[in-house]
């Protein structure tokens, strides 16, 4: 038996999504044309782990079909390796790809990528920094834990905003940009986490300070209560959970499962979205196929709205 989570929901759901679209306006109270942005952030489990009845031969497919079903704009992944992702560039066409390996900084070992739909959306920049003393450096790694750890960033141009000035409506053809952060944290070292934070705090806040739109997912390996994950929280930017957002007493909410399917556990997956955002919708994805699961992990998903024009 398979399980999906619906697209739409309930009337609860079409609500906000549509004072989302009513809140996104100009200065001069004309409507934009930015839609709604869907974002999943995803730990795919390395594919070359020796998982049996789990490998990822035997669970591709259905990893293929999640995605497919909530159709993200921007899809965060974590521990995915190069033939994963090009794997699911082909069962899953008109996506492009960001990122590096976190051995090399080109192929090797695990990405922390960046998908996106080329259609929707515009790269403008992008890079890779180590969780490290050395944050240029590939392969670097300090901090007490045993395994490189990396953050992927970029910044997009939307295009559902990215249009020419009509006659009478300057505000189309205004650029809409915000800017996309993916990590995954160390499993052990509780000081490598806190130092995580504190670099992706200050990278992040610099990169703020001219009121640009940020998302931060990842596999954080921290639960909710855990300082470093808490560390990330506020800030200049006003990171908050997006499922907390929307479901502050939800009580099971793990999202590491160990193939188990269960929601025990602390929520160590996230999507964080600063105060440029609504969200909209934001769920734990717990679809499985006959007792199997696509990962190791529960995806979470988003759907998040630019506040007015993005102030």
């Amino acid at each position: 038996m398979t399980t999906f989570a619906p697209r739409v929901r309930s009337v609860s759901v079409l609500l906000p999504l549509l004072a989302g679209l009513l809140l996104a306006t100009a200065a001069n109270g004309r409507a934009t044309a930015v839609e709604p942005l869907r974002v999943m952030s995803f730990n795919v489990r390395y594919g070359t782990a020796p998982d049996g009845e789990n490998a990822w031969p035997k669970r591709r497919d259905l990893t293929l079909a999640v995605v497919r079903d909530f159709a993200p704009d921007v899809l965060c992944l974590q521990e995915a390796l190069d033939f994963q992702i090009d794997e699911l560039l082909a069962g899953v066409p008109g996506y492009d790809r960001l990122g590096v390996g976190r051995d090399d900084g080109k192929n090797q070992g695990e990405f922390s990528a960046i998908l996106y739909r080329k259609d929707r959306l515009r790269e403008l920049v992008s890079d890779t920094f180590w969780l490290s003393d050395t944050p240029d450096v590939p392969g670097s790694k300090h901090w007490g834990n045993e395994i490189t750890r990396i953050c992927t960033w970029t910044s997009f141009v939307d295009r559902s905003a990215d249009r020419s000035p009509q006659a009478g409506d300057p505000a189309l053809g205004k650029p809409v940009s915000f800017r996309v952060y993916n990590t995954h944290w160390d499993h052990q070292s509780q000081p490598a986490r806190e130092r995580s934070a504190r670099l992706m705090t200050n990278t992040i806040a610099a990169h703020v300070a001219d009121k640009l739109p940020v998302l931060v997912t990842g596999d954080f390996n921290a639960a909710e209560d855990n300082p470093a994950f808490r560390a990330l929280l506020g800030g200049p930017a006003g990171l908050a959970d997006t499922f907390r957002k929307l479901h502050p007493q939800a009580k099971e909410v793990g999202t590491f499962h160990g193939f188990q399917g269960t929601g025990a556990g602390g929520k160590i997956d996230a999507i964080l979205a600063s105060r440029h955002w609504q969200v909209l919708d934001a769920e734990i994805v717990r679809t499985q196929r006959d007792g199997r699961f696509p990962s190791d992990h529960f995806p979470v998903t988003a759907v998040v709205q630019l506040r007015g024009d993005g102030e």
